[in-house]
């Protein structure tokens, strides 16, 4: 008799064993010479050698399946659990579109076109700036696709990081200790990993380093191998800073850099390192940029309106002249 022990990783039990473990139930029955017992995230397989090898070679492709699409029921279990064993039976894909399945059945995807053109980009280039105003999506969606990346083992690690920069606050009265006062500038990047990963997994993740939210300062001097990295809100970021920050690039990284040119909170006088970077790397073929605009606003429909009456025109067209020089010298070269 063999005795071997399953730890479910990624995933939630609970979606694995189904309501009222009627999942767990079903496989039990696919395998009734075997003897199964579910605790937590914990399933102890008893039985002979070969047939506990066999059930925990399948039993991971239903695990898998679960992590990319966020649910599974007994025709699919019995799907994979009963095919040839070499994943040949996994059930038909499901919607293409999905970045993430997230908690309570939230379904990730790109919705506008310049946010499924970051998607794009991202899946050829290592590098890619998102500009645009707020409540474009463009940080959502990064981290979509970084958290995308580890769930497919991609990459090892995420990395989210922003300027603490004051935008009218004062750092220094804010209560508690050096955590507490740089959390709130860190906050939408923690509340889109909450959308998109369970509390536990995602407590977990936080813990052992395998996802890391931190100010920009506390990214010098690293090299970010294996890793998918996104810096929130670019315009904020010195051009030394942003520098240091995309040189921090390692082997088999990602880095996603988003920014709006439209909310400087730099202060007077200090100029933005997005802007410089968008003139120095415009040229560089392997980096691309994408534009976000007002029509790429996924909150309330008032503030796409908002936006479009405070939008600094002079300081978008120049940013976006930068990035299409580019592309008409490329045209021109191509004629």
């Amino acid at each position: 008799m063999s005795e071997q022990v399953i730890q479910i990783e990624n995933v939630s039990p609970i979606d694995v064993y189904g309501p009222n473990d009627i999942h767990l139930e079903y496989i039990k029955s696919l395998f009734p010479k075997l003897k199964l017992i579910a605790r937590g995230d914990f399933i102890k397989v008893i039985g002979e050698k070969a047939e506990v090898s066999d059930f925990i070679n399948r039993f991971e492709l239903v695990l898998v399946h679960c992590e990319r699409f966020g649910k599974i029921g007994n025709s699919l279990i019995e799907q994979i659990m009963l095919g040839d064993g070499n994943g040949n039976s996994t059930p038909i894909a499901a919607n293409s579109d999905v970045l993430v399945h997230g908690r309570a059945g939230l379904m990730v995807k790109a919705i506008t076109a310049n946010q499924k053109r970051l998607v794009k980009s991202s899946d050829k280039k290592d590098l890619v700036f998102a500009i645009g105003p707020a409540g474009t999506g463009k940080t959502y969606t990064a981290v979509a696709l970084a958290v995308r990346a580890l769930k497919n083992r991609e990459v090892k690690r995420i990395i989210l990081t922003r300027p603490a920069v004051e935008a009218g606050e004062n750092l220094g009265f804010l209560p508690g200790d050096l955590k507490d006062k740089l959390d709130p500038y860190l906050q939408p990047l923690y509340d889109a990993l909450r959308d998109m990963l369970p509390t536990q997994k995602l407590l977990t993740y936080l813990e052992d380093g395998t996802i890391e939210v931190a100010p920009l300062a506390f990214m010098r001097g690293r090299t970010l191998d294996n890793a998918f990295a996104i810096l929130d809100e670019a315009q904020n970021a010195t051009r030394s800073q942003l520098k240091m920050f995309l040189t921090r690039m390692g082997k088999s990284a990602k880095f996603i850099v988003t920014g709006d040119i439209t909310q400087i909170d730099l202060p007077y006088k200090q100029p933005s390192g997005l802007f410089q970077a968008i003139d120095l790397l415009r040229d560089v073929k392997e980096i691309d940029f994408i534009f976000l605009d007002e029509k790429d606003v996924v909150r309330h429909k008032l503030v796409s309106k908002i936006i479009e009456a405070y939008k600094e025109k002079p300081i978008e067209q120049k940013a976006r002249e930068i990035v299409d020089e580019k592309d008409e010298d490329k045209q021109a070269n191509e004629k």
